[in-house]
């Protein structure tokens, strides 16, 4: 995340430190260096085609039960099927759940993967890195988000970020393991800009587009400036090649906070009430919005978390038990504003004409238990689930894969994480066989070699 204010250790006269103003995107105490960051900027002139491509992805964290959802079995005993029914679609091939009227009307828009699968521990934390970054974390190794890597591979298209977090990064959910939403092996000058508040609140501002409340506009046209007033410990930084790297993310923050462009696409306001009201007054309702005006506006990634934890609030997790809901509780709960969002994301980005270029990709960590719980919820499950996507060069109104009849296992195309990113990157115009500057120089390809997209989707 973007910061630009801190503890400082010099103090201009002015009261603020060039330290804290140039605390933007750490450069890893620095050890980025500046032959680096020049083979990273070379390796993105590379990759500068396809450029017209962005991607919104919708992280249902928690993980929505595949069976309650998107792969309904009514045929199966009660303790399978659970309490819902399946609805018909504008799509005549497809049923969904009850709960999810407004997708009904949209079904001909997206596609359905019902076969994806993992192999590692059922814990929510293994998932987030395999579904976000195509690869599992091993031996130290933290592998990129895919946003993160294709602004390596391509820079932003103007002063705003290339990649945002809405509303805020993943938090705790049980794991303590990362959870694969930051720039891993690349550094922290590819973390994604982090929004770090709730758009839905009265009076919603992100604090990063503001100067420090220390420093008033004309001030902060002088901070570019401070060179001259600081002392000889940070002369002598200033020679070396970390500071010329620190001085592009200063850049970088400086058009950001004093963009009227920037400005002007985090502004909720803009928005007829009517449309946000279309969108619903929640969370993840307005977040879907802002991630269409910030595509629109020439983010490429932009990473909605429709919950942050599995702890605090309310989410897809449908244990039963207290802390979280039952099956019963999601339909009341957590479907209506989902439900809500997402088709009038959609809808909005067909009549914009942006939807061809704009992958909507639906993700979630793992599925549920076929079996209900004694609590009246489904628990943990990696061995079978759904996802959905959405424009980009997707075809809608697609069933790929299939589950067996109690929703399980895959019995037709089972499909791994590392294909679902491979189908993000597609989408995006990226070359699967580019490496990436790995560990200890070891370049590392977008996917594990031989991994293919969902060729069935295009």
């Amino acid at each position: 995340m973007l910061k630009v204010t801190g503890n400082g250790s010099v103090t201009t006269c002015d009261g603020i430190t060039r330290r804290d103003f140039l605390q933007v995107g750490t450069l890893g105490a620095l050890g980025f260096s500046l032959s680096r960051f020049a083979e990273m900027q070379a390796l993105g002139k590379a990759a500068a085609g396809n450029d017209d491509k962005s991607c919104i992805l919708i992280f249902n964290l928690g993980a929505p039960s595949q069976i309650d959802c998107w792969d309904m079995k009514p045929d199966a005993p009660s303790e399978i099927r659970g309490p819902f029914k399946p609805i018909r679609t504008n799509n005549p091939d497809l049923q969904i759940s009850e709960i999810f009227p407004m997708h009904a009307k949209i079904a001909d828009k997206f596609s359905l993967v019902r076969s994806v699968y993992h192999t590692a521990a059922a814990v929510h934390d293994t998932g987030h890195q395999m579904m976000q970054t195509g690869r599992l974390f091993t031996g130290g190794v933290n592998t990129p988000h895919a946003g993160c890597a294709l602004e390596f591979l391509k820079g932003r298209r103007n002063e705003l970020p290339a990649n945002v977090i809405l509303p805020e990064p993943m938090g705790p959910t049980g794991g303590n393991m990362p959870h694969g939403q930051d720039a891993g092996f690349l550094g922290k000058t590819f973390d994604p800009f982090v929004l770090g508040a709730d758009p839905s609140v009265k009076n919603f501002v992100v604090p990063d587009l503001l100067p420090p409340k220390e420093i008033g506009e004309v001030r902060l046209e002088r901070r570019r400036e401070l060179r001259d007033v600081v002392d000889d410990a940070v002369r002598n930084f200033e020679a070396s090649p970390n500071a010329s790297l620190m001085d592009t993310n200063f850049a970088a923050a400086y058009r950001l906070m004093t963009s009227t462009k920037a400005r002007d696409a985090f502004d909720l306001n803009k928005e007829p009430l009517k449309v946000r009201e279309r969108y619903g007054m929640t969370r993840f309702g307005q977040c879907c919005l802002l991630a269409r005006r910030l595509v629109e506006a020439g983010v490429r990634f932009v990473t909605i978390n429709t919950f942050i934890t599995v702890f605090d609030e309310i989410t897809w997790d449908i244990h039963g038990s207290k802390p979280f809901t039952s099956i019963a509780g999601m339909k009341e709960i957590v479907a209506p504003m989902y439900d809500k969002g997402y088709s009038a994301l959609i809808e909005d980005l067909v009549q914009r004409g942006m939807l061809d270029k704009t992958m909507v990709a639906c993700l979630a960590e793992f599925g549920r238990t076929p079996k209900v719980n004694p609590a009246g919820g489904r628990d943990h499950w990696p061995n079978c689930w759904t996802i959905n996507f959405a424009g980009g060069g997707v075809k809608g109104g697609r069933v790929i894969g299939k589950s067996d009849d109690i929703g399980a296992y895959p019995t037709e195309r089972p499909v791994k994480p590392s294909e679902v990113v491979a189908t993000m990157y597609k989408s995006l115009g990226l070359d699967l066989e580019t490496h990436l500057p790995g560990p200890q120089s070891r370049p590392y390809s977008l996917v594990d070699y031989g991994t293919q997209p969902i060729k069935e989707l295009f």
